[in-house]
């Protein structure tokens, strides 16, 4: 039978990067765009389509980022497939991220500069704002939308003889001390995209907990530091391209510089050919790329706990059931 897997953010960066890599590794597979942007999906299809002129390519508007979108996405893709095999919950923001050069200059020269380098860690700061669902954006779209849309295609996921996995990306920044459960959505916080990330890392472990049995499998993924239209965002290309021979360089000290969409995809495209039910659900997989080029993945231990975890998994069923009411539909069973 024909495997289906649902890429969110799939028109740019490491999502159509890792779009090419699972037809690469599977030509037959059905693939499903899941993008906010049609005009740069359809782009991405014809790309596709090109190097892959017989693969099965579909697309579906959502933007996790609004609740109404992705209850829409998910009635659509309930409509079209009995199944989903793998669901890439990829797509994220950085709102208005600034670079701190007096703080980079500062930690260059510190002990903590290898930490600064690979996480960024108190190098950036960014802004949030309020969606028209009265949620921290970067909450709602990096974590809360893809919350929702698992809910919504439970009937899709769970299968005893042919599991189904949820691969999460994350990040090397999701850390603790950024993320606190009376303050989840981070409105108070000045390291949203991090405590947004500790949110995926939080859900997974619960999720596992709760779908293991029923055949529904959940790992995170750091895809490395790389280029995309996010990273852009802090400074202009040219500048980027600037220290690109740089942050090649400081693969001789760290391989978490991945560069690349294609390098960064790494640990997806690996997640994707495992046996979900071998895997260790405590641990984060990292795209990691050596100097000289080779791309291989990191399996490292998360900061994490699993009470922390269903207490926060509660918190967003309560306020799925919030948000489900204010749209008129009600939540499922928990």
């Amino acid at each position: 039978m024909q495997r289906v897997a649902v890429v969110t953010g799939a028109s740019s960066g490491i999502g159509s990067a890792l779009c090419e890599r699972l037809l690469q590794e599977d030509a037959s597979l059905h693939l499903c765009l899941a993008c906010r942007n049609m005009e740069k999906a359809n782009a991405t299809r014809k790309t596709l389509l090109s190097c892959f002129p017989h693969a099965d390519i579909g697309i579906v508007q959502v933007d996790v980022g609004r609740v109404e979108s992705v209850l829409n996405a998910a009635k659509e893709i309930k409509k079209r497939f009995q199944r989903v095999d793998y669901l890439f919950l990829n797509a994220g923001i950085m709102v208005n991220p600034r670079i701190s050069f007096s703080a980079f200059v500062n930690g260059l020269f510190s002990r903590r500069a290898v930490r600064m380098l690979t996480t960024a860690e108190g190098l950036m700061s960014q802004e949030d704002r309020v969606t028209p669902d009265g949620l921290q954006e970067v909450f709602e779209t990096n974590f809360f939308g893809h919350f929702i849309l698992i809910r919504q295609l439970e009937s899709l996921l769970s299968g005893l003889e042919r599991p189904s996995q949820l691969i999460w990306t994350s990040s090397i920044s999701a850390r603790k001390s950024n993320f606190s459960l009376d303050d989840y959505q981070h409105s108070q916080g000045k390291e949203a995209y991090s405590s947004s990330k500790y949110a995926t890392d939080l859900a997974s472990m619960a999720l596992n907990s709760r779908f293991n049995k029923q055949g529904l499998y959940s790992s995170v993924v750091c895809p490395g530091v790389v280029m995309t239209n996010m990273t852009f965002n802090i400074m202009p290309s040219f500048i980027w391209k600037l220290f690109f021979p740089i942050m090649w360089l400081i693969r001789l000290f760290t391989h978490t510089y991945t560069l690349t969409p294609y390098n960064g995809a790494e640990a997806q495209v690996w997640l994707f050919k495992q046996k979900p039910e071998a895997l260790d659900p405590l641990v984060k997989f990292h795209s990691c790329t050596t100097f000289f080029g080779k791309n291989y993945v990191d399996i490292r231990k998360m900061d994490i706990d699993s009470d922390l975890a269903e207490k926060f998994y509660q918190k967003m069923l309560e306020l799925e059931k919030e948000l489900l009411a204010r749209c008129g539909n009600p939540a499922h069973k928990q």
